[in-house]
């Protein structure tokens, strides 16, 4: 069956972790586009405040204080989309949280509570948005990440937890393709993202915690969680950097391997303190921030994403771009020019040709040329 899925302004888009990080970049901008939110998420105050902003920018917001990791709280998000919008068209589940420590330094509870929010919130918010959009259509857009694809020391049970998110959302996809329902189901899976991930994360390191390289800002998150909400995607990559690590664990896994063993632990803290130890796994955090504070430089845009994610643009790019070698050939032909031929004489001299008299040249007629049209804008990227 089809997918078709509505414009942004039509829609009634749910979305969990909606009080920081990479869900309230995606609430803002969801907003700002047209569509109406519910905001879900444990920290109260944030929510609330988040919610009036949005109204106040003349948007359409609604929050459920939720814990997405107790199957009844995901049903409290179900019942505010239904009494305050009447339903939903997208659901997506962001909510989740990070645990940097070794994995035999990493206590059982602290890990049965990550998995809590990073899978089964998972699971328990897409069964809820797939029972309510299996007849009239929609979205469910799962936050995986580059570590669904590839793993890494001291973060462990989180590349485990996102290893798991990326197998149930590849079988609920199939399961709603076998039942033909008209569903798209995207997983997202970002690279390092500029969000305050590592402020919210259980700390066993006894160090200051940041992120691998490189990284990119949650906006460039949102744009492809706001794409697949409109078109339906199987999954989307955010950041070159990430594209890369996944092919080449593919490719040379044992290599990967060894290149993770020397240098990543190292990437993943810096020197100091601490910021928080208990981070926000088990209490919600109470900072209601996009942004992190990542030292390092961050890239405002993915050019792979923004390919992945625009291909009729990106077609045009290229197609432009083969036009315009091609143009330029055909004029060095018409001028007599060959580049990168030259042709060489060999064999003894000759002596050269009299000189010919020289006549008058003939009046020639100048055209005035066809305005400078050079087919492209100045385009600043800052990554890939």
């Amino acid at each position: 069956m089809t997918v078709k899925l509505k414009p942004l302004k039509e829609q009634v888009i749910v979305i969990t972790g909606a009080s920081s990080g990479i869900g309230l970049a995606t609430a803002k901008a969801a907003a700002r586009k047209g569509a109406k939110v519910v905001l879900a998420a444990r920290n109260r105050e944030a929510l609330i405040e988040i919610e009036q902003e949005i109204r106040n920018e003349g948007g359409q917001a609604f929050h459920c204080v939720a814990d997405v990791g107790h199957k009844e709280e995901v049903q409290w998000i179900v019942d505010v989309a239904m009494q305050e919008f009447g339903g939903f068209d997208t659901w997506v589940n962001d909510a989740g949280g990070s645990i940097y420590g070794r994995l035999d330094e990493v206590s059982d509870e602290d890990s049965r509570r990550l998995f809590d929010t990073n899978y089964w919130g998972v699971v328990y918010g897409s069964l809820a948005a797939a029972r309510h959009l299996r007849n009239k259509g929609g979205a469910i857009i799962n936050l995986g990440s580059e570590v669904s694809d590839i793993s890494l020391p001291l973060q462990g049970m989180y590349a485990a937890s996102k290893h798991a998110v990326k197998g149930f959302t590849d079988a609920l996809r199939i399961e709603l393709m076998e039942d033909k329902a008209p569903v798209s189901v995207t997983l997202i899976k970002p690279a390092g993202i500029d969000t305050p991930f590592p402020e919210h994360a259980k700390n066993y390191t006894g160090k200051a915690l940041t992120l691998p390289a490189p990284v990119y800002t949650p906006e460039e998150v949102a744009h492809a969680i706001l794409t697949a909400a409109t078109t339906p995607y199987r999954d989307i990559m955010v950041g070159g950097g990430g594209k890369v690590m996944s092919a080449l664990n593919k490719r040379f896994p044992g290599m990967m391997d060894w290149v993770s063993s020397k240098v990543m632990s190292q990437e993943q803290v810096e020197d100091g303190q601490p910021v928080n130890r208990e981070g926000s796994l088990h209490q919600p955090s109470t900072a209601g921030n996009v942004r992190g504070n990542h030292k390092g430089y961050v890239m405002k845009t993915s050019l792979y994403t923004r390919a992945v994610t625009n291909p009729v643009k990106t077609s045009v790019l290229a197609l432009a771009a083969g036009a315009a070698v091609l143009a330029l050939l055909n004029n060095n032909k018409k001028n007599g020019k060959q580049p990168g031929r030259k042709k060489y004489v060999t064999g003894s001299r000759t002596t050269p040709a009299a000189p010919t008299t020289p006549t008058t040249p003939a009046a020639t007629t100048t055209t005035t040329p066809a305005s400078n049209q050079t087919g492209y804008g100045s385009v600043t990227n800052t990554g890939f």
